[in-house]
């Protein structure tokens, strides 16, 4: 049967492409278009027929073409005023990407002829993906359960397979190469319970890149909303269903990293592919300057979602609830998320959060937001509600700093192990709110935190101006590789104790690929053009005592409810416990005069609960340094160095240099609160005040103006005196 459209036979009902009993219902919304057609496509790419919808129901655009069914391939065409100055962009010479299509049938690629002016333009259509109808999807999987996983782990599927030697070629860099049984061994090894995966929606390379020779790594610039990106499912949605009932089974949920900031549409000066063609006034957020409507830039790539408009507000929540009900994904990591509360300022009440925490289907789903955006007011920690987890930025800033031996920063990090209380220790929410993390994509690997003290960005292009310049990183003495095996030996201790400070935190603990077998950028710390060997994990070179060190390490903290019970600790007794006691090295609790010291460099942090116990030294000093015990009779639980025995006599344990040290209690003296220092031992200086914070240490004083950098990591100078 020829395709033809039923005269006013369209439903308005559902946007997208809908299989039905007669043929198939088109439905577009766009408030400013003038007419709008589905172009339909032979397996030759030609164009064979194309039709203007002929419903108009509320901006709606929609029609009924009987005589296709599921597998046709299509574009959207849109005609209407053309006026780029005023956000207008309608050309019927441009093909058009339906914002809702589930699939398409070839990547996106960049062109001059996908931005000419209207009065130039030419059909875009060789150049732009048909998006490929697909059969109505029966089995919905049922709506995820909202547990707490124990270690989430972020990784980006091309780089994490090209270079799996356990996966075979035709599926490397792709989503089906994620379900090789080495690969999902590897991450139960781990322990991992949550994979959260980079953008796999379909995206376009960034506009300068071309001109380069490099490509986008990472996905962070879509275009579409539903469909995946071919080069990562070439066979479509399916093989993600695959992987997540795979992963599933084995413990582990997947949640998607998607963008609902901005489009891969960039600029006024960028392609019209989908969005921009449609209605680029609705979509995006545009201001007026001198009489023109200008693209708002709080993304800080050229555009920005309208999130505060009914229709984007549909787009975002009917594509999340595609990819939870049709693709069994676990939830969601917002990238900037701030966005998505803009109006224009970010109000944390905002419709479009509101919705995605009330939907029946997404607010059992995982919710974690990137509390933050490049545009005015764009920092939002803390302020995404119970509903949402939110990367925690303060915490790898403080934890970074202590380790790199800033002056001041012990009461810092006595906050960020305790869980953040100051950011998440209000309207019911937990210290698992707080997404503890040390490296991520955008930032150092964590080998390359230790090994150079400056980002080497060169390989982008851009003469190594961009990426962050403020890393809080060091290079224990050399930059980059070094023969040298005293500092080799000091950048895997310094590893050692970062991953221990994540484990013996509260909060919900974050790695990011191949940190636990020593990956390696060269120090870029903007890899998201280098879709090659600088972002594709080396497996061969993996340091696989690294790799046991860390499983061992999540295996620990699991072990044992005092790291893990999720509330805030107040350090006041219930029961006759007190749920943490700070420790002085010197074996009483610090002090008001502790906390403020800015030479301070060690702290003992003793956790309980009803059934366990935990003593956590931290030592960032460059020597073995001795720590006197609470009395009672202690045993190693987990060491960061790799020393067969650590010893403990007479009370004290001598702590290795630079190390996070972790006791068990083995004996408690009869009739003694476990946190009372005994009088035989070293009382607290008489002029000194006494304090314990009841939630944790008291904000710290800076440090003098004068006292200069440590020259070394560790290597704290004591503060000069007037």
């Amino acid at each position: 049967m020829k395709p033809q459209l039923v005269p006013h036979g369209g439903s308005a009902e559902k946007l997208g492409a809908t299989v039905t009993a007669e043929g198939i219902n088109f439905a577009v919304y766009s408030e400013t278009a003038s007419a709008l057609y589905v172009s339909l496509y032979n397996e030759a790419d030609s164009e064979i027929e194309r039709f203007e919808l002929d419903g108009h129901d509320d901006n709606i655009h929609h029609g009924l073409i009987a005589g296709i069914g599921p597998g046709v391939k299509y574009g959207l065409r849109a005609d209407g005023p053309y006026d780029p100055d005023q956000g207008l962009h309608f050309d019927p010479n441009k093909l058009l990407v339906d914002p809702y299509a589930r699939r398409i049938d070839r990547v996106f690629v960049r062109s001059p002829r996908l931005r000419l002016p209207r009065e130039d333009a030419v059909d875009t259509a060789p150049l732009v993906p048909k998006a490929v109808v697909l059969s109505p999807q029966i089995n919905k999987h049922q709506t995820p359960r909202r547990k707490a996983p124990s270690l989430m782990y972020e990784l980006n599927v091309r780089g994490y397979t090209m270079r799996h030697p356990g996966v075979q070629g035709p599926l490397r860099g792709t989503v089906a190469g994620l379900t090789t049984r080495r690969i999902i061994d590897h991450l139960k090894f781990l322990g991992v319970d949550c994979v959260e995966l980079m953008p796999i929606a379909a995206f376009i390379d960034d506009g300068h890149l071309p001109a380069l020779g490099l490509t986008n790594a990472w996905g962070y610039n879509p275009v579409s909303y539903f469909a995946i990106d071919p080069r990562l499912a070439p066979r479509g949605p399916q093989e993600l269903r695959f992987l997540t009932d795979l992963y599933r089974k084995n413990g582990i949920s997947v949640i998607l990293d998607v963008v609902y900031n901005h489009t891969g549409e960039g600029d006024a000066f960028g392609p019209v592919l989908s969005l921009k063609g449609l209605d680029a006034r609705t979509y995006y957020r545009h201001v007026e300057i001198d009489g023109k409507q200008v693209l708002v830039n709080d993304s800080g790539t050229g555009n920005t979602l309208r999130c505060d408009h009914p229709a984007v507000q549909r787009l975002v929540v009917e594509s999340l609830r595609y990819w939870v009900e049709e693709t069994g994904v676990s939830g969601f990591r917002f990238d900037l998320a701030t966005v998505l509360g803009r109006e224009p300022g970010f109000n944390p009440d905002a419709r479009m959060l509101q919705m995605i925490k009330t939907d029946p289907v997404l607010s059992k789903c995982q919710l974690v937001a990137e509390p933050w955006d490049p545009g005015p007011g764009g920092y939002g920690v803390g302020q995404f509600g119970k509903e949402f987890r939110e990367w925690n930025d303060t915490y790898r800033d403080e934890v970074r700093g202590f380790w790199r031996g800033e002056p001041g920063k012990i009461g810092a990090l006595a906050g960020k192990v305790a869980g953040s209380a100051e950011i998440y220790n209000f309207a019911g929410r937990k210290p698992s709110a707080g997404v503890n993390f040390l490296a991520v994509h955008d930032g150092f690997t964590l080998a390359d935190l230790v090994s150079y003290a400056d980002k080497h960005n060169e390989a982008n292009g851009e003469g190594n101006r961009d990426g962050n310049n403020n890393n809080q990183s060091w290079n224990c003495g050399a930059e980059g590789p070094t023969d040298d095996e005293g500092i080799n030996m000091a950048r895997k201790r310094d590893v050692r104790a970062l991953l221990a400070t994540l484990f013996m935190s509260r909060g919900m603990p974050l790695i990011q690929q191949g940190d636990e077998m020593g990956r390696t950028q060269q120090g870029n710390n903007n890899a998201y053009a280098q879709d090659n060997e600088i972002t594709w994990l080396d497996w061969e070179h993996a340091d696989g005592a690294l790799v046991d060190y860390v499983a061992a390490a999540h295996r620990f903290r699991k072990e044992h409810p005092a790291l893990t019970h999720d509330h805030f600790l107040d350090g006041k007794g219930k029961h006759g416990i007190r749920d943490v006691v700070w420790w002085h090295q010197d074996g009483r609790e610090m002090n008001d005069g502790d906390w403020n010291n800015a030479g301070q460099s060690m702290l003992g942090m003793q956790l309980r609960t009803t059934d366990d116990e935990v003593l956590v030294w931290f030592n960032r000093h460059a020597e073995t340094m001795p720590a006197r015990l609470p009395e009672g009779a202690w045993e190693v639980g987990f060491v960061s160095d790799d020393k067969e025995e650590l010893p403990i006599a007479g009370g004290v344990v001598t702590l290795p240099p630079r190390s996070v040290v972790a006791l068990l209690r083995t004996q408690i003296p009869p009739d003694k609160d476990p946190s009372e220092v005994p009088p035989d031992k070293e009382p607290p200086p008489a002029k000194e005040p006494e304090g314990v914070p009841p939630a944790g240490p008291p904000e710290q004083a800076p440090p003098p103006a004068e006292a200069p950098p440590p020259q070394f990591p560790g290597e704290v100078p004591a503060p000069k005196t007037a």
